[in-house]
């Protein structure tokens, strides 16, 4: 059976930007991509890394990325990428590991950047 992505809008992920505790949010560009600009509050890990840090210890994990682990069922685990190929891709990755609630940035970066400037 297919899983189907839950996607995020832009207008969603800012509140939780500006207000959830619990927010992790994921960008996985590449380096040169993020040194362009990114989303406030996100941590960079590069989409082909995504299942290797998903499946770390959560003290690796903090020390690596400098954030929380998330656990399997975080309410607010959020990919995005450029435009939403990749974001999708390691949404997909998390649900195959276990992860209950991960979502996809709908537009991705590009569509953030045009509705919040950079």
């Amino acid at each position: 059976m297919a899983t189907v992505n839950k996607e995020i809008s832009c207008e969603e992920l800012k509140a939780l930007v500006e207000n959830s505790q619990t927010l992790l949010l994921v960008d996985v560009r590449t380096k040169e991509e993020v040194d362009k600009g990114c989303i406030p509050r996100s941590i960079h890990i590069p989409f082909d890394t995504v299942e290797d840090a998903l499946t770390m210890n959560p003290d690796e994990f903090q020390t690596k990325y400098g954030a929380t682990k998330p656990t399997l069922h975080a309410p607010e685990l959020v990919f995005y990428c450029q435009l939403g190929r990749r974001g999708e891709m390691a949404t997909s990755k998390a649900h195959k590991l276990g992860y209950v609630n991960p979502q996809n940035l709908t537009g991705g970066y590009k569509g953030w950047s045009e509705k919040n400037g950079k």
